[in-house]
């Protein structure tokens, strides 16, 4: 598409998306007496105006039956788990039975460590991305540490080359491969919070296998933002929360995807729970461990029902939007923000008689390398520019040492967002 900077040329891709409608079904956050241009979707989305119905009824059923409602409520709480899965699997690119929506991510995280990652003296090193997201990097190094391990040595961290943001993914497989007699598991996030770059999940899976090792990722930035397909990749396993893209509330639930031909595996280590135990004969209360087909055998505890409405109120516009029809929107939607970024640069550097720019973006250029967040170093103080766009009803997000990430959301976002963004931007400029 050939884009053009005018607010006609926004107005008009708004009147042709097949998606605006899903707009007006969020609130929009004020500031100033004014909705604010939200591009903050990476880190908490907004909330649906269906999740307060929707947690009203688990709260109605629990007022009215007490703990009947196990048992009799609209969305009987034994079952809960249940009304979400099709849809989560949907949105992975699963089969339904190697899904599950339980706990929160790390937690999941955790327990999937205990039964993929099953160190030996000589196969024992874990991979991931340099300046992964804080929470897998603690993960990860107590997991180290748990099984007697230091984590320096234990850990692989995948640096990009000198000069660059981003890995390669040719440098990944390589660096798989030269570790290939001592590396246990690959745990790499789908997408990396702090550049925005989409890792290529199948190739580093299969080379992951090719080696003996095991693959992993955490979605917590692909979930709802990338069109995934866990199954046909071969991951062996996955982990996600739905609070960023999926709209599910501060610290909502999590899920958790299992690839089946681990799923039905009751001698593979894991920690159970009575929740994970053989739906039938749950309420027994017999000893004697007998995990449920599929990802559901990892469950612990009963379901955290309040969050998981919202989930499932989330999970019904995805399901009518369509997974695939958000991806494309995203990529122009993208697209049109990197344009509209790119020409202000392009601007300034002429007027300012070639000198550096006064921004560069660090995501990836090329829409499979990327979801719908660009990241942004600024040149010269770049919180001062974060600071002007919040004051002016722009909402991005800041991520220390010196990015600004930007997150078009294909379910919320216009394309006349993204122009007026770019008259902001110029007018701080001026």
């Amino acid at each position: 598409m050939i884009f053009e900077n005018t607010l006609a040329f926004a107005q008009q891709l708004d009147k042709q998306d097949i998606l605006a409608h899903f707009r007006d079904r969020f609130y929009m956050p004020h500031h100033n007496k004014k909705p604010v241009i939200y591009l903050c979707g990476n880190s908490l989305g907004l909330q649906p105006k269906s999740a307060q119905v929707a947690v009203q009824q688990e709260f109605d059923d629990w007022a009215k039956l007490g703990v009947e409602g196990h048992f009799q409520a609209k969305n009987p709480w034994k079952f809960y788990h249940h009304f979400l899965t099709e849809k989560a699997a949907k949105v992975v690119g699963a089969k339904p039975s190697e899904v599950v929506i339980m706990n929160n991510l790390t937690a999941n995280l955790h327990l999937m460590m205990v039964s993929f990652y099953r160190p030996s003296a000589k196969r024992y090193k874990i991979m991931m991305e340099v300046s992964a997201f804080p929470s897998d990097q603690y993960a990860m190094e107590t997991q180290a540490k748990f099984h007697g391990f230091n984590p320096e040595e234990a850990i692989i961290e995948l640096k990009p080359r000198k000069g660059e943001y981003t890995l390669r993914t040719e440098d990944i497989i390589a660096k798989i491969h030269e570790h290939k007699d001592e590396l246990a598991i690959v745990m790499m996030g789908g997408v990396n919070y702090y550049t925005g770059q989409a890792f290529d999940m199948a190739r580093i899976a299969k080379s992951a296998h090719e080696v003996g090792a095991m693959a992993g990722f955490d979605l917590a930035h692909a979930a709802g933002n990338l069109q995934l397909q866990l199954h046909d990749w071969d991951v062996d396993f996955a982990v996600w929360c739905t609070y960023k893209y999926l709209n599910s509330g501060p610290g909502g639930t999590s899920g958790v995807f299992v690839h089946e031909r681990h799923a039905n595996k009751p001698e593979l280590n894991r920690f159970a729970g009575w929740w994970g135990h053989n739906e039938e004969e749950r309420f027994l209360m017999k000893k004697g461990f007998k995990p449920m087909e599929g990802a559901a055998g990892w469950q612990l505890s009963n379901a955290q029902v309040f969050p998981m409405a919202i989930h499932k109120a989330s999970l019904e516009m995805f399901d009518e939007a369509g997974i695939e029809n958000l991806r494309k929107k995203s990529e122009t939607l993208t697209g049109y923000l990197e344009f509209i970024l790119n020409e202000i640069n392009s601007a300034y550097k002429t007027r300012d008689e070639g000198q550096n720019s006064k921004f560069k973006i660090i995501t990836p250029s090329d829409a499979k390398d990327r979801g719908c967040q660009l990241s942004i170093i600024v040149s010269e103080n770049g919180k001062k520019l974060f600071d002007y766009l919040y004051e002016n009803n722009v909402w991005p997000d800041w991520r220390e040492p010196d990015v600004i990430r930007m997150s078009p959301v294909p379910m919320y976002n216009s394309f006349e967002d993204v122009f007026r963004i770019g008259e902001i931007i110029k007018q701080y400029y001026k």
